[in-house]
């Protein structure tokens, strides 16, 4: 760790609470974060703990961030071991990460996708960047079959005008060239993928549903991805 002493102690400290943080959060959940309870845990009084982090809030933007950024390195990471060019194939990978994620931190992932917690509001200027990393390799994979011609997209049904401005403003916040068809199906993958994970982590299924969820996911994707005119791997 880089830093003066000082530096290196602030920032050890500030692991820490992120560290405290989160146990608090599988153990108690969002809204019972407390700051005092992490000063409790770290070993001193509540008031130094405020010395680093200002609120509940902010260690609840700590949090975000912390596990935003987590997601995103197993994307990346996933990614990294599929040909560019295997566009079903990187997008199996970002389904299949984000859902091995998910599934070893509920807490966490409950905290990003799940219910709001009551009166906090992530700051956008700090959680956007974060946050749209998953969104960003998604949109990648889309652009790229498209722009290889390897992605069948149907014509029918049209997209409503409604949703013209809205689509333009998408192509130019995530750079984008895509026909407002073929974002359209990128938006219902994202859309369908979360859900899908949702389902499993939230226990929306039934604890006796299905005896091999990660089965059923990866079929999920599978059937996605055909359903979205992405053709299997040559």
């Amino acid at each position: 760790m880089a830093g003066t002493p000082r530096e290196r102690a602030r920032a050890q400290t500030m692991a820490d609470i992120v560290r405290i943080g989160r146990r608090h959060l599988a153990t108690e959940g969002a809204a019972a974060l407390s700051l005092r309870a992490v000063a409790r845990d770290l070993g001193v009084v509540s008031s130094a703990v405020y010395r680093y982090v200002a609120s509940r809030d902010e260690l609840l933007t700590l949090l975000v961030i912390a596990g935003y950024d987590e997601l995103g390195d197993e994307v990346d990471a996933a990614l990294a071991k599929v040909d560019p060019d295997d566009h079903r194939g990187r997008l199996v990978a970002i389904g299949t990460a984000v859902r091995t994620w998910a599934v070893r931190e509920p807490a966490m992932y409950a905290l990003l996708f799940g219910s709001p917690v009551p009166g906090y509001h992530a700051p956008a200027e700090r959680t956007t960047g974060p946050g749209t990393r998953v969104i960003g390799a998604l949109a990648d994979v889309w652009a790229r079959a498209h722009a290889a011609g390897r992605l069948r997209v149907p014509e029918q049904p049209p997209v409503p005008a409604a949703l013209a401005a809205s689509f333009a403003a998408v192509r130019r916040e995530l750079g984008l060239e895509l026909p407002d068809q073929a974002l359209a199906r990128g938006v219902l993958v994202w859309a369908a993928l979360f859900g899908c994970v949702s389902f499993e982590v939230f226990g929306q299924y039934g604890p006796d549903s299905f005896g091999d969820p990660a089965a059923l996911f990866a079929h999920q994707l599978q059937v996605l991805a055909d359903t979205v005119g992405l053709p299997p791997t040559r």
